[in-house]
């Protein structure tokens, strides 16, 4: 009798080992990142180039751009300010894709857990085992008009007045993990959800490694697969910078979608932003700020289009531990009155 109750308490221990082993490897990712220096991490090439009207009149390596209004001049307001029509690309937000929940990656790797249940991140292997399966990663969204909040430009009213702020956590959010509930924000998803819909994305995959992706095909991003469902669950995980670029891009999509992102191009935005709840992919060019920012300019560039494929600029920049959770700078394209 004495003998089976050891047994019977050895048993507990181990279970009670292994629990808490479970729990360990559950909070296992790591809580680190770094505030983004605006002289060494951010590529300010990016903002390039500059057009009046129509017509550039300043350009760095050859930096690709979307058309602009045709007429360099403009007017806005009641009665109407006669200006001239500007065209930019503006670093004014920020998209970070991490692991561990609440894990502030672009302030410096705070952990802002405030004791809400939220999924970690994930890894799904196949049964089958031909790969790595899926991927799930929590997401943020920041304001960061960088060009206005360290003075870049003096008195440019072009520029969007405010400060680094977190605009957006997806922990928070029920749609993040849920397929069919997302749906609630994009019921036009089961229209692109078949062979013909999938594989028509190769072509804006081939225009966004060229270019700009095609707009009309607002269902795409490009190399990295689908931009439905607006969620956090990818079902071909094939590394972390392309899974991270896809959530990027979604995310975007889901603020524009919820009207917290607006557009600021094109003849409708030369007198303020304007609301665009399907987002217009070819208005927005990324740069990767961690865990290593992509500052190396290849062929003159060091920001992509949505959906360009990571083969070109994504090698080295994952590694263990500190470097899988991955934070963009987003630049958008704004076309903007100047008033005399």
């Amino acid at each position: 009798m004495k003998i089976f109750i050891q047994l019977v308490l050895l048993l507990a221990l181990l279970v009670r080992l292994g629990t808490a082993n479970e729990a360990h490897a559950a909070g296992a990712a790591t809580c680190t990142g770094k505030f983004p220096n605006p002289i060494t991490d951010i590529c300010w090439s990016c903002i390039f180039p500059i057009s009046i009207g129509g017509v550039q009149i300043a350009n760095f390596g050859a930096q690709e751009d979307i058309p602009n209004p045709s007429s360099p001049i403009c007017s806005c307001g009641t009665n109407p300010t006669v200006g001239l029509s500007i065209g930019f690309w503006e670093p004014a937000r920020h998209v970070e894709v991490v692991r561990k929940p609440f894990c502030l990656v672009s302030l410096g790797g705070v952990d802002m857990d405030p004791g809400i249940a939220a999924p970690e991140a994930a890894r799904y292997t196949r049964a089958e085992g031909d790969g790595d399966g899926g991927a799930f990663y929590q997401a943020h969204f920041y304001v960061n008009p960088v060009m206005y909040w360290l003075d870049v430009v003096s008195d440019f009213p072009c520029l969007e007045h405010g400060s680094f702020d977190l605009a957006y956590l997806t922990e928070v959010d029920p749609l993040w993990k849920d397929d069919e509930l997302t749906l609630i924000l994009n019921p036009e998803a089961v229209l692109f959800a078949n062979p013909v819909a999938i594989a028509a994305c190769a072509a804006d995959c081939v225009a966004a490694s060229t270019g700009f992706g095609i707009r009309e095909m607002f269902w795409c991003a490009g190399c990295q697969g689908a931009i439905y469902p607006l969620d956090g669950l990818v079902p071909y995980h094939l590394g972390g910078v392309r899974t991270a670029a896809l959530l990027a891009q979604r995310l975007t999509a889901k603020m524009h979608r919820e009207l917290l992102a607006w557009g600021w191009h094109g003849q409708s935005g030369l007198c303020g932003p304007y609301f665009l709840p399907v987002m217009d992919k070819t208005a927005y060019k990324t740069q990767l700020t961690y865990p290593i920012p992509n500052t190396d300019q290849e062929a003159g560039k060091c920001c992509q289009p949505f959906g360009r494929t990571t083969v070109t600029w994504g090698a080295g920049k994952e590694y263990p531990v500190r470097g899988e959770d991955f934070a963009f700078m987003l630049f958008r394209k704004r076309n903007c009155c100047v008033g005399y």
